[in-house]
């Protein structure tokens, strides 16, 4: 049973004081049979996602280029998502980070260490029971009142008597063997509130670890892509460097001849050396995303490298669902429902605070004397009892405990619904990106398809003494700007279509997230050992 408030707790935070004890009597036998729990019941908000279809998908859209998104249309991705590029070295790449990544690691232990609180937690269900054996030796002091023994005795000589008295202090050696027993029941779910709350904190807890692991694999995915790009941009200049070696070769023939003049062979020189210097300069960008990708994995950059090869790879159709479906897809979605979860339960918490603590205190064990008689059956000795406190004056505290926790619920709502929006913002932004860029690509192919027309006409034009050399220049500066944009283009849309990818939760669904039970359970001792 569950109860928000009833008239005792109301009295108390409406007067701040305590019921009557009749009230709290009658309270607290009703709640030791029925095992009530006090506080708000949880239930999960509801949100509107009724759309049947996501605003920026191809279908949606006047304007399609080649990419589509799978049908049938409420599919989901499942598992190793990363395989739908079908590039065995990004599987590869992807396997090691699932293993060697620290900052997954990290989140990992994160995890392992909220199990444990639910255990600490569930302890409290249990009495506590403590041994403590002791060889006590005391001695009292002569110079105290009634702690020596008096021996009198007469003496005389016939004339007169005397008196003599002799002082000893006592010295005593205890054995006790004691057996302390202290149990606290759960009357108001104090307890069993407390070990929801860390339940539900270690579901949060493996929530983050999922939404980390997503991160670290769709870095790693853009951070390979785009070092395919790179090596695709490291051909394009390769390939101009050669056009404009043999343009240069060309010029120079022609002045030689006395066709053309010097200022022709210095430009075509000089645009031979440019295109050199900054096929050169792409080798930083590529080094540096290799070494970002070595830490992902969990190498050391000095011993990792990826083989060039250019990028040939264009997004592949992605099942994207329907809307209903993202609210179990998103791992950030599901911590932050249970992160609603858990504050609800810190309210029952606070509100157990206005009722009385029950204590029952058991002792037993042996005491004695003589080493020999410690653990005779006459050395016995026992004691049990209940207490019972209850706060009546606490200035206020435990009725702002619970306005603190409540507004800390309110604002884990709005946080829920705040990521629930970002999270259909970022799907509809990557759904929208890729389909735009599917469609640039067409036509940025076109403009480098008619860039290279120009520059085979005009070199034939220069060769034939029509046009000058600048027309040609000109020329070759467009197919190569036209070309690193095309490159650009399809390294973004893949980039995109992974960040898609994410947006949709990756291949994570809530059945995923351990249940209570679960985060309840001992995990294995290797999981728990230290490592080295």
């Amino acid at each position: 049973m569950n109860i928000l408030i009833d008239k005792y707790s109301a009295a108390i935070i409406n007067r701040g004081f305590a019921p009557s004890a009749k009230s709290l009597a009658a309270a607290l036998l009703s709640l030791l049979l029925s095992g009530c729990v006090v506080g708000p019941k949880y239930h999960a908000p509801a949100t509107d996602v009724s759309a049947p279809a996501y605003k920026e998908t191809p279908s949606e859209s006047k304007e399609t280029g080649d990419w589509t998104v799978a049908q049938p249309s409420d599919a989901m991705l499942r598992g190793k998502w990363w395989e739908i590029f079908n590039d065995p070295e990004l599987n590869a790449l992807e396997e090691q980070l699932d293993i060697n990544n620290q900052n997954i690691k990290q989140f990992f232990e994160n995890f392992m260490e909220a199990r444990a609180i639910v255990r600490e937690a569930r302890s409290q269900y249990y009495p506590t029971l403590s041994i403590g054996p002791a060889i006590t030796e005391s001695r009292t002091s002569a110079n105290l009142k009634g702690s020596s023994n008096s021996t009198t005795g007469s003496s005389g000589t016939g004339t007169g008597s005397g008196t003599t008295t002799t002082s000893t202090n006592l010295q005593n050696t205890l054995y006790t063997l004691p057996l302390e027993a202290t149990w606290m029941p759960d009357l108001w779910g104090k307890v069993r509130n407390t070990v929801r709350q860390a339940q539900y904190a270690a579901q949060v807890s493996a929530a983050d670890l999922e939404n980390e692991r997503l991160t670290e694999q769709t870095s790693l995915a853009e951070m390979f892509f785009e070092i395919r790009g790179q090596d695709q941009l490291q051909k394009i200049f390769n390939d101009t460097v050669e056009a404009d070696q043999k343009t240069y070769e060309l010029t120079l023939g022609l002045y030689q001849t006395g066709v053309d003049n010097k200022i022709s062979v210095v430009e075509a020189e000089t645009t031979l050396r440019s295109a050199q210097a900054d096929a050169t300069n792409v080798g930083i960008a590529r080094a540096q995303f290799e070494h970002a990708i070595a830490v992902l994995v969990g190498k050391q950059a000095t011993v990792f490298s990826i083989p060039v090869k250019p990028m040939t790879v264009a997004p592949p159709p992605i099942p994207v669902g329907v809307p209903s479906q993202l609210l179990e897809r998103r791992p950030d979605i599901a911590a932050a429902e249970r992160t609603m979860a858990e504050a609800n339960a810190a309210i029952g918490i606070a509100y157990a605070a206005y009722y009385p603590a029950l204590t029952l205190n058991a002792e037993g064990g042996f005491e004695s004397s003589s080493f020999t008689k410690w653990l005779s059956w006459p050395s016995r000795f026992w004691s049990v009892g209940p207490s019972v406190s209850e706060t009546i004056f606490d200035g206020g505290l435990r009725r702002a405990t619970v306005q603190q926790n409540v507004a800390t619920y309110n604002a884990d709502l709005a946080s829920y619904r705040q990521t629930v929006l970002a999270g259909f913002q970022q799907v509809e932004d990557a759904l929208a990106e890729v389909r735009i860029l599917s469609k640039q690509v067409q036509q940025e192919q076109q403009a480098v398809d008619l860039a290279q027309e120009f520059v085979k006409l005009e070199l034939g034009r220069y060769q034939d003494g029509i046009d000058p050399y600048i027309n040609v220049l000109t020329a070759q500066t467009t197919l190569l700007a036209d070309q690193r944009t095309l490159n650009g283009i399809k390294v973004q849309e893949v980039t995109s279509a992974v960040a898609l990818i994410e947006a949709l939760g990756g291949g994570w669904d809530r059945s995923q997230l351990p249940t209570p039970k679960q985060v309840t359970e001992k995990p294995p001792k290797s999981e728990t050992t230290i490592q080295q």
